[in-house]
């Protein structure tokens, strides 16, 4: 192997070593979107409860927290006891709407789930993973926040808990209801 060769192949190990590096030091649950700031996919499925169909067209206007969870996925469960505060929190502000989407899952385990941890708000399933696609979602649990012009204002991967509770309800819901803009830095 010639100098020229080896010098190239130090290289490029090294390169490939800087980038493991760097991705070392990351936040594993920003994962940008391209969605913030454009329309929200007006989608709809049926109520996990009722088997009513239930659209995102039918509350424009509205402030709407979108949360996608499943009954298999440990972090929803961790989760779970916040966002039904998150939603006692906002439930009496007429213009605002929390939905569940139920991502792949059975129905039967879905109901099991909102059986077993109690649900103040309406879920619908995602039957065929459209609802995913059209939002981009990576896994459960992604939380959405759409503003009242039908726009994508905020995403969350991972557990609303703590300090990401605080942000959302916040810097997030509660300047939306007000009309006031949003900070999304803290």
């Amino acid at each position: 192997m010639t100098k020229g060769w080896q010098l190239t192949l130090v290289l490029i190990l090294l390169g490939l070593f800087a980038l493991f590096y760097q991705g070392l030091w990351g936040d594993p649950r920003h994962i940008p979107t391209v969605l913030i700031g454009t329309d929200a996919p007006m989608v709809e499925g049926p109520d996990v409860e009722t088997g009513d169909v239930i659209s995102l067209e039918q509350f424009k206007g509205k402030v709407v927290l979108l949360n996608f969870w499943a009954s298999w996925c440990y972090e929803c469960k961790v989760e779970h006891e916040s966002v039904l505060q998150l939603h006692q929190l906002f439930k009496d502000d007429p213009n605002f709407v929390m939905l569940g989407v139920n991502y792949q899952d059975k129905l039967p385990d879905a109901q099991q789930y909102l059986k077993e941890y109690g649900t103040t708000f309406p879920h619908m399933r995602d039957l065929h993973g459209q609802i995913a696609i059209d939002y981009g979602v990576y896994g459960v649990p992604e939380t959405f926040v759409i503003d009242q012009e039908g726009k994508i204002r905020y995403k969350y991967v991972g557990p609303v808990t703590g300090h990401m509770y605080t942000t959302i309800t916040q810097n997030i819901i509660a300047p939306l209801l007000k009309g006031q803009p949003i900070n999304t830095k803290s």
